[in-house]
């Protein structure tokens, strides 16, 4: 398939009002795909009949796509760092390392994330979070900070550092968060563990300030996830990992997924980790098939995304990259996940056989309705941002475009 005329030239003009025209595509619109032409201006996907009928104005550019599907832009609600960049520990350049991140996570198309700072001591979150840029030029969009911790439970830590882990006073409630991050202004998402909250207006009043509360890292039971879904937690982090294992008698946080008691007209979502590694192919196939409208597709991925195989030295950890996992280097030890999105969408759909369809709204239309940015991002529809990517039939990115630009394109073999 001929992709070179898939990105607009460095030449272009880019005047105002300029009108792009994608033909001889599929489009991901209105849960399936159609064949239809995608029309763009000043960076949004407009309405064609309109400019048609009242402007008259044709197309100034028009791209043959050659039959690929046009899909939006994937949105990566959960990744720690990537291409030797990790966002919790290099404080000294993060400005930089956050710009290094987004402009590699568009190769694989993602054109929107939330950095994601694990557990960290209070003067990290005081130093990192100012810092991260609001925008990156030809880069992934930021859509705020991603606060995995610190308010977890010590015995479902991970990697997390246990001495940094810190629980909510009761008595001083959202000021302990407060203190803690700063200020909570660019935060968008919030991990906590629901038992360790023992003010549960807390989980409401982060809501109010359109912070999502998700779940995780957590000993909790169900009954503890269905109070914090009550008071306004809608997500739930990496689902089976760093929480208690599915039991018949009490299912635990993965028992929020057939909760009947979920608030009328809510969806509890939760983020998995398909990358052939974290999350078993049956496990993934139970999620989809439990509660398929809550699935939201997330990499979770470590700095070691996009390094080359051989040893790294990232910060105290020297890692080893083979055989396209990450390990601490001289051992089997995994130390996480280097899958980057666009092969997460590729495992999922092998493993679970969905449509093409659904495994590209797992990663893009879910993650936005979480967020409830579903307006802006995540879908095709009249009058969002013109995020999209554009990708053959085995789901292989072809080229990205932010706001309408091509910000990058495979190159042609």
């Amino acid at each position: 398939m001929a992709n070179r005329r898939m990105c607009i030239g460095e030449d272009e003009p880019k005047e105002c009002h300029r009108l792009l025209q994608l033909t001889n595509c599929r489009l991901v619109r209105g849960h399936r795909l159609i064949r239809d032409d995608l029309w763009v201006r000043d960076g949004r996907i407009v309405n064609p009949e309109p400019i048609f009928f009242d402007e008259q104005a044709t197309a100034h550019r028009r791209v043959d796509c050659g039959g690929a599907i046009i899909a939006p832009g994937y949105i990566d609600l959960q990744i720690n760092g990537g291409y030797g960049v990790d966002f919790s520990y290099d404080t000294e350049t993060i400005e930089e390392g956050v710009e290094k991140v987004a402009c590699g996570l568009v190769k694989s198309g993602v054109t929107s994330f939330c950095p994601t700072l694990v557990t960290s001591p209070s003067q990290s979150y005081h130093t990192i979070l100012p810092r991260i840029p609001k925008t990156v030029p030809n880069g992934a969009g930021i859509l705020g900070i991603h606060a995995e911790g610190p308010f977890i439970n010590p015995q479902k830590k991970g990697a997390h550092p246990e001495s940094c882990i810190r629980t909510i006073d009761k008595s001083q409630g959202l000021s302990t968060l407060e203190s803690t991050y700063g200020s909570l202004e660019r935060i968008k998402i919030l991990t906590l563990a629901p038992e360790k909250v023992t003010d549960q207006q807390v989980i409401g009043q982060l809501v109010d300030r359109g912070i999502t509360v998700s779940l995780g890292h957590s000993m909790a039971s169900l009954s503890d996830g269905e109070q914090a879904v009550q008071q306004g937690a809608s997500l739930i982090t990496h689902l089976f990992n760093a929480m208690l294992p599915f039991h018949h008698r009490d299912p635990g946080l993965v028992g929020l997924l057939a909760s009947d008691a979920v608030p009328q007209g809510r969806t509890v979502y939760f983020g998995i980790i398909s990358d052939g590694v974290h999350t078993h192919p049956a496990a993934l196939r139970i999620a989809y098939r439990t509660h398929p409208q809550g699935l939201i597709l997330v990499t979770d991925a470590i700095s070691a995304l996009g390094l080359e195989e051989g040893v790294h030295h990232i910060g105290q950890l020297p890692l080893e990259v083979k055989r396209g996992k990450a390990f601490i280097a001289g051992t089997e030890t995994l130390c996480g996940s280097i899958a980057p999105m666009d092969e997460c969408v590729r495992i999922f759909k092998k493993a679970t056989d969905c449509s093409i369809v659904y495994a590209i709204e797992a990663a893009t239309l879910h993650p936005a309705e979480c967020l409830k940015i579903e307006k802006q991002k995540g879908t095709l529809d009249f009058g969002s941002d013109a995020d999209f990517i554009i990708l053959d039939d085995e789901l292989r990115v072809l080229s990205t475009w932010i706001a309408g630009e091509c910000v990058h394109r495979t190159a042609d073999k």
